[in-house]
């Protein structure tokens, strides 16, 4: 339920913000329950004007979903399969290097490799798949396996997740993804994805990764059954993790899509929430340099309209997104160079190409 702040507690929070002081879990709640959504679009703006001008960046990319066959059934993911069912699918070598080489000519490209935990794939296929890109793609950037695929490999290896992570980095890994985060609280998991591990477990492997210069992304799964709490929550303890480690690059929040999921009945959150969650990330995350607006998720024109309100990145050409739109997402599978800079344009910025780690490449 929203409600409108009074001018005392907005003159409070104004004042932290323009005054570069940190904001309370309490402020950050009433920003979720603020009425006046365009008051807290400005405050965010002023923050991200502070911080990167009038630019938004982008990435040439490619979403490489090698497999949707998955151990795990969680209530949210219209992407798992089991061997056998309609759907299932798995990519071999030679048509993954085949569906990369539209980036063959691209200057630091980045490669978003993410799968199910297969049944059957034993360790060693993940750094083969990695060194076999990395041979084809020696300039690309690979940024491959969410935490809970990283976890699972330590149990298919026998080996600590540290062993696993330095191992892969040997093959070619680059950074992390940041999915499997969902949102960082027991109810949710226990609720939504209690199979899987929980946000004690993601965290701790995320801390691991950045202790061994392994940057990652951050992500929140929202708009099913969190509530605002437990958003703020979530944000709390990635804050809390960024000021231990810097190793996060961004935030990214992802809204959830319901169709074909066991929580179908579920309604599509309202490009209002989408902005919100943005804005409210840029206010509440101040150790986070970059907010994206993930397109796929967002809608083309919530990004558009969230370069204004928090987020300066619009993500990338993606190409091939398989996880979203097998739950009914409605956005293109992917987007030209040409058309990303275009709708930056229309949002009022300055397209910038950026390679995976955040350093722009070209104005």
């Amino acid at each position: 339920m929203k409600l409108a702040l009074t001018p005392t507690a907005k003159a409070d929070i104004e004042a932290k913000v323009y005054g570069r002081e940190r904001l309370s879990r309490e402020d950050a709640l009433m920003l979720y329950k603020e009425t006046d959504l365009a008051w807290v679009g400005t405050l965010a703006n002023w923050v991200r004007e502070r911080m990167h001008g009038g630019r938004t960046t982008y990435i040439v990319n490619m979403h490489l979903n090698y497999s949707n066959l998955c151990t795990l059934s969680c209530m949210f993911c219209a992407f798992a399969r089991k061997r056998g069912q309609e759907g299932a699918y798995e990519m071999s070598m030679e048509e993954m290097v085949e569906r990369v080489s539209a980036l063959k000519d691209v200057n630091e490209p980045e490669i978003h490799i993410v799968g199910g935990l297969h049944p059957d794939y034993p360790y060693a296929y993940y750094p083969r798949l990695l060194s076999t890109l990395k041979e084809h793609y020696p300039t690309a950037h690979l940024k491959a396996f969410t935490a809970v695929e990283i976890d699972y490999f330590a149990q298919l290896s026998g080996k600590s997740v540290e062993w696993v992570l330095k191992d892969l980095m040997n093959y070619g890994l680059g950074s992390l993804p940041g999915g499997g985060a969902e949102v960082l609280t027991d109810r949710i998991h226990q609720k939504l994805y209690r199979d899987k591990m929980g946000p004690t477990r993601w965290l701790q492997i995320h801390r691991l990764a950045h202790r061994l210069g392994l940057r990652t992304s951050a992500t929140m799964l929202y708009g099913h059954i969190e509530t605002d709490e437990e958003r703020v929550e979530h944000l709390h303890r990635l804050r809390e993790l960024q000021d231990e480690t810097e190793g996060f690059l961004a935030f990214i929040p992802l809204r959830f899509h319901p169709d074909n999921t066991p929580l179908k009945k579920l309604p599509l959150r309202d490009g209002e929430d989408v902005i919100r969650q943005i804005a409210v990330g840029r206010l509440f995350l101040d150790n986070f340099e970059n907010i994206k607006a993930y397109w796929i998720m967002s809608g083309l024109e919530n990004a558009i309209r969230a370069q204004s309100m928090g987020a300066n990145d619009f993500d990338g050409t993606v190409v091939d997104e398989r996880i979203t739109h097998m739950a009914g997402c409605d956005t293109p599978v992917g987007l030209t160079e040409e058309a990303l800079k275009t709708m930056i344009r229309e949002s009022g910025r300055q397209p910038a190409r950026r390679n995976a780690l955040y350093q722009v490449i070209s104005e």
